[in-house]
């Protein structure tokens, strides 16, 4: 185990979706303020897209843990989770009903669809949100499509009583630009999209890792040149520097290297398969219009949000580091849960850090108030 040689409490590069390390790279900061303010202000549907491996799956369990924050302290939220989508439309609103704990002995389709209506009129008038979150959701099928359609139709006339974020690969954009989804496609409030990140970007990302894991040295295992050709290596994929990097501090332990080499970066290249640099591909993303991605949204060049959230996100990192909430979390736990125990258990270990993020929470809420939109208002 290498943690130890290189001064670390945990490994920072585990291939899990942990908030504690999320880094606020500037698209994953404008998906984050998109995801919560889309949800915040009751806009109905939001679509997540990025290529495999940028972050998608961390900045929805970072935005689910924001919600899961403000929940805490004023109204409350109801979620649903889903993981694996390659449903029949029978076996997704069964899960649905699961994940959101609606008790239903019956079968039937309409008695279902009665169950959750009423589970969502019920949150609602409790001043609190019900959010239906799709990972993977470029493997839904048309049909399982269509039947999303029909959930965000359940309305009052002031708001969506049922808010919805799809997350997946760009062929979802893809999915939706067929003549046949159009009337979905028009109920789609919001879009962002992740990319791989640059050179600086992931310099500060590593750094950021090593800092949440424990590191306290003044001199960076990762040296500049290093960087540059993990950089090289995984074309800045999030995930994939995280496979490297890991398999770099490994081979700096059995080399007793501080400080990691180019050697042991190109060992470990070939070790994971790495080693042969693909074709550079074409991340540039669009929306549902045809425009760059961002287009129409000004969350990328909203200083203010943009600062509030990475305030929120170091202030739950730092509660996180102070006060571990991981043994109060069942393994067999689904997400929604884990995100939910995780954040109640911090609170009570840490009041002082919960009212810090509390205030970041309310600022945000605030900020995001004040931000022009078309969209409904902040519920209060």
């Amino acid at each position: 185990m290498y943690t130890t040689f290189y001064g670390l409490r945990e490994e920072p590069f585990r291939l899990t979706s942990d908030p504690r390390f999320f880094y606020l790279a500037e698209p994953h900061a404008a998906a984050l303020a998109t995801v919560v303010e889309a949800v915040m202000r009751r806009k109905g549907i939001v679509l997540l897209t990025g290529p495999i491996g940028t972050g998608k799956t961390t900045v929805v369990h970072t935005a689910l843990q924001i919600l899961m924050e403000k929940a805490a302290s004023s109204k409350p939220i109801s979620s649903a989770f889903i993981l694996n989508p390659t449903l029949s439309r029978e076996e997704f609103l069964e899960m649905l009903l699961s994940e959101f704990e609606i008790p239903c002995t019956a079968t039937s389709k309409p008695a279902r669809l009665a169950a959750l209506q009423r589970m969502l009129l019920e949150t609602q008038r409790k001043g609190g949100t019900s959010l239906l979150l799709v990972d993977e959701a470029h493997l839904l099928t048309p049909e399982l499509l269509e039947e999303i359609r029909l959930l965000s139709n359940s309305d009052t006339y002031k708001e969506k009583l049922l808010q919805i974020v799809l997350c997946g690969q760009p062929e979802l954009m893809d999915l939706l630009r067929r003549p046949e989804m159009r009337a979905l496609k028009q109920r789609v409030s919001s879009t962002c999209s992740l990319r791989p990140l640059t050179v600086p970007e992931v310099s500060t990302y590593i750094a950021e890792r090593l800092r949440s894991a424990g590191f306290r040295g003044t001199v960076c295992p990762f040296p500049p040149d290093v960087i540059e050709r993990i950089v090289k290596l995984t074309e800045g994929t999030p995930r994939l520097v995280n496979l490297l990097c890991d398999a770099c501090l490994t081979g700096g332990l059995r080399a007793t290297r501080a400080i990691i080499d180019l050697a042991i970066v190109n060992r470990a290249a070939e070790e994971l398969g790495l080693d042969e640099i693909p074709a550079a591909q074409d991340w540039a993303a669009t929306d549902l219009l045809g425009r760059p991605s961002g287009a129409g949204h000004d969350f990328a060049g909203d200083a203010v949000i943009v600062s509030v959230l990475d305030v929120l996100v170091q202030a739950m990192k730092r509660r996180s580091s102070s006060a571990p909430s991981a043994n109060g979390v069942r393994a067999e736990a689904n997400i929604k849960e884990q995100v939910k125990a995780s954040v109640t258990t911090a609170q009570e270990r840490d009041p002082a850090g919960s009212k810090a993020i509390q205030s970041a929470v309310d600022v945000l809420i605030q900020t995001m108030k004040v931000r022009p939109s078309h969209s409904m208002e902040l519920s209060k």
